[in-house]
């Protein structure tokens, strides 16, 4: 995770860069939300015009910003992979510091909210990827490795 939030533009290049990494089975995105419209307070339900609110695109998919770039996590095949986005990192956040960490930080089973809401046949790729609450799914980017 970088130590700053990152701009669309930004974000755009360093995920295209990571789904070009052999041994990247998932990815997501993490940060605070950018709603199109005002949620609360004396302003609620107005436009929310924010600059960072756009559309980038990773390898052939267009994915629409719906947070602003704070945290990617990966899940990887293996502990190989590790040294190679380390050593992309590394190349890529020369400005500004970034953290890398290794543990379990996504769900990689299904839950019994995830059979009651998807069923027995759910994909498991998908399980943990996205807000339930949002109602959408989440983008899948297929590239060639």
């Amino acid at each position: 995770m970088p130590i700053r939030m990152l701009k669309p533009e930004t974000a755009e290049r360093l995920l295209n860069m990571l789904a070009g990494i052999t041994g990247i089975r998932r990815m997501m995105v993490q940060g605070p939300g950018l709603p199109k419209v005002v949620p609360y307070g004396p302003a609620r339900g107005s436009p929310n015009p924010h600059s960072d609110r756009k559309a980038i695109h990773i390898a052939d998919a267009e994915v629409a910003l719906r947070v602003q770039v704070g945290m990617v996590i990966l899940e990887v095949e293996d502990a190989s992979v590790i040294e190679e986005i380390r050593s992309l990192c590394d190349d890529f956040f020369v400005e500004f510091p970034y953290l890398l960490q290794e543990g379990k930080f996504m769900k990689t089973a299904p839950t019994l909210v995830d059979y009651a809401k998807y069923g027995p046949d759910a994909d498991t790729s998908l399980v943990g990827l996205t807000d339930p609450r949002i109602g959408e799914s989440p983008v899948i980017i297929r590239t060639e490795q």
